[in-house]
């Protein structure tokens, strides 16, 4: 008798080689990291071939299981068209994130939905945490990633991140001058937890670069103009966190927090996917 391969574990083993954790692949799944472990082991079974090498650190793809890895997403495209018929209906999910949580994270996160669904239409809008929470509670969007702010209480953690005043290791801070900051415009929280701890201390300031974006934000503290409060995750390499060294306030830490209202099935997973593929990228735990 032929051997027929089970559509479920193809799955599994595409989302714990993009996950690279078994644990992140059985939270996009909505099932249990041992339940992921039988299907990669049955799949490696039926193909006589080891497609994973686990170790207590990290998960990686064999070089067969490389191999697999484009024949295992045909498999899962012609099976998507096998149930939708050759021209599925499109759907839309409408996805806000924060400017100051969206981070390196993005790029793998996009990466995930589409290789999830190519008939899944992101609608992504990146701005404040309060407005992108302001959006969601009017019905704007289906999701959004944004940082705890205030007595908000409800969503799914996805990481927490550690503040730090990071800057260029050529800024210049002469002795008895405010300290040059940049930072998004209000009502940025993560601008207004930087110049309440600075005021609390005492700390003399001043605005030497308001930014549309984080990205603009980055490039002023990379350019040596001043000094940017940011995430640890965001944090490019050449920047260093002067906080320690020039006696600065300390920051503390903000949780990144998912809020969805979604029911439909294809957007559920889609979202478990979005949230694995966070936690997966942040390193949280």
């Amino acid at each position: 008798m032929t051997a027929t391969i089970d559509i479920a574990t193809v799955q599994a083993f595409l989302l714990v080689a993009d996950l690279q954790s078994f644990t992140r692949a059985a939270e996009a799944l909505g099932t249990t990291q041992a339940a992921v472990s039988l299907k990669l082991q049955r799949l490696e079974t039926l193909l006589g071939k080891r497609l994973v090498e686990r170790s207590p650190r990290a998960v990686r793809l064999t070089a067969e299981g490389a191999n697999f890895l484009d024949r295992a997403r045909a498999l899962m495209a012609a099976h998507d068209r096998a149930l939708s018929g050759e021209a599925p209906a499109a759907q839309s999910l409408s996805l806000g994130i924060s400017d100051h949580a969206a981070g390196p994270e993005l790029v793998p996160l996009l990466e995930r939905l589409h290789a999830m669904s190519s008939n899944l239409t992101l609608a992504v809008t990146i701005g404040f945490s309060r407005e992108m929470q302001d959006a969601y509670d009017a019905g704007e969007l289906d999701a959004v990633i944004v940082r705890q702010e205030g007595s908000r209480r409800g969503g799914e953690k996805l990481t927490e991140d550690e503040f730090g005043w990071f800057a260029s290791r050529r800024l210049m801070l002469p002795k008895g001058e405010p300290l040059p900051l940049a930072t998004l415009a209000p009502p940025c929280g993560v601008r207004a937890i930087a110049v309440r701890a600075l005021d609390k201390t005492g700390t003399a300031w001043r605005e030497r670069f308001v930014g549309g974006g984080v990205t603009a934000v980055v490039a002023a503290a990379l350019a040596g103009l001043a000094i940017a409060p940011l995430a640890r995750r965001i944090a490019p390499a050449g920047l260093i966190d002067i906080g320690p060294a020039h006696k600065l306030p300390k920051l503390g830490s903000s949780k990144v927090m998912l809020h969805s209202k979604v029911s439909d099935p294809a957007k559920l997973a889609a979202l478990r996917a979005v949230a694995a593929t966070f936690r997966s990228a942040a390193g949280a735990n």
